[in-house]
């Protein structure tokens, strides 16, 4: 626990054997109360290193996307009592030492999410990022930036912790089931209000680390600049998106 708040972190894993047990080994686990992976039909050995490590593990028959993974995620954390979820992906691009800071922030009620940032103090550059990614990542905050009406150094990140009053909140089951998952959700915590923070994070890339190839990273650009232009409109009162009605689809636990 920290400050009295169960913390629970989440792993959305696929094809990560090669990676789960460094993530793992460098989780603070004095002050976890509880890890889940949730495996998306993974064909190598993940499930398997996650059970040797006593990891609760929940695995999709099928594979059903990274937004869909996450759904799962945070349904198991709730059904744990969580108080604060924090999600890195176990892949060990983004180190474990922070969860702890991650998890405080919420715990005392300083931000109900947390962002741990690759851009914050050039972590991405200097961490391996491609040129080509980190200047989409830019460019895709920039325009987010504008049409949120916020200021944060990046959406794009695969490390964010959030209190469980957000995780209950969101109307999360209306969210697509792949990569564009991430930044609705962003959206969505800034739609209905709730405050966000930064850390900055340094980064690794490296052949193991999970990428999505160039043809997804130009739908996902896709779906991020629709789903700002949704948030803005929906703002206006000129749209009415299932992702920003608070009477939308909850995660049930």
């Amino acid at each position: 626990m920290i400050h009295g708040k169960k913390v629970v972190v989440v792993m959305p894993a696929y094809n990560a054997e090669k990676t789960l047990r460094k993530t793992y080994e460098e989780i603070p686990l004095e002050y976890i109360d509880d890890i889940i992976l949730v495996d998306d039909n993974s064909i190598d050995r993940t499930v398997q290193i996650a059970k040797e490590l006593n990891i609760k593990t929940f695995v999709h028959s099928e594979n059903k996307g990274y937004g869909a993974n996450q759904k799962t995620c945070y349904t198991e954390a709730l059904k744990l009592g969580a108080d604060v979820v924090v999600m890195i992906h176990p892949d060990y691009q983004y180190t474990p030492k922070l969860l702890v800071a991650m998890a405080s922030l919420v715990a005392i009620g300083q931000y109900d999410v947390v962002l741990g940032s690759r851009v914050l103090s050039e972590g991405a550059l200097k961490g391996g990022m491609p040129v080509y990614k980190y200047i989409s990542n830019r460019v895709l905050t920039f325009i987010q930036n504008l049409l949120l009406n916020k200021k944060l150094s990046e959406y794009h990140t695969g490390y964010r912790a959030f209190s469980r009053k957000v995780i209950e909140t969101l109307p999360l089951n209306e969210n697509s089931d792949d990569f564009v998952f991430d930044n609705q959700m962003l959206a969505q915590v800034s739609f209905f209000n709730f405050s966000i923070g930064e850390i900055s994070c340094p980064t690794k890339y490296f052949e193991e680390a999970s990428s999505i190839n160039f043809s997804r990273s130009i739908k996902y650009g896709v779906g991020v600049i629709a789903t700002s232009l949704q948030y803005k409109l929906q703002k206006l009162n000129l749209l009415k998106s299932k992702i920003f009605n608070i009477k939308g689809s909850k995660l049930k636990y």
